[in-house]
């Protein structure tokens, strides 16, 4: 595992998945529900049946909003809910556009990235939405 996250389990786990290049998440082998954030057991029933599964890296953003800082702080960046196309939702920056012109509905794919020494899942719109 890589020095830039010293956690366990789980989490842990999903960071090393990322330092790999890969955006894993889990799924339960009883019933398919998808999870994310890592967990040790599933949400839903407490079971202890979750797997790690390739994420499709696709998603909707469900909501957004932007965060002002200073151009010598490297500028405006947006903070979004996505709703993965597997289901669950998770908090990312969408990148590669204006802030601003982040948008409720808009189509976008992850990537991993690396901020501030850190790798991170971030996410870009899809088929030249801006």
């Amino acid at each position: 595992m890589s020095d830039n996250f010293s956690g366990t389990g789980p989490e842990g786990r999903f960071h090393e998945f990322l330092e790999e290049g890969r955006f894993m998440i889990q799924r339960s082998t009883t019933d398919g529900a998808y999870v994310f954030y890592p967990r040790v057991v599933n949400p839903f029933t407490g079971a202890d049946d979750l797997e790690w599964v390739e994420a499709s890296g696709r998603g909707t953003v469900y909501a957004t909003t932007s965060t002002s800082r200073r151009p010598e702080q490297g500028g405006d960046y947006n903070v979004a809910l996505v709703d993965l196309e597997e289901g669950p939702r998770m908090m990312a920056r969408v990148v590669d556009i204006p802030s601003a012109d982040v948008t409720i509905g808009m189509s976008v794919c992850a990537a991993i990235e690396e901020i501030n020494g850190k790798k991170v899942i971030v996410f870009k719109p899809v088929g030249g939405q801006s």
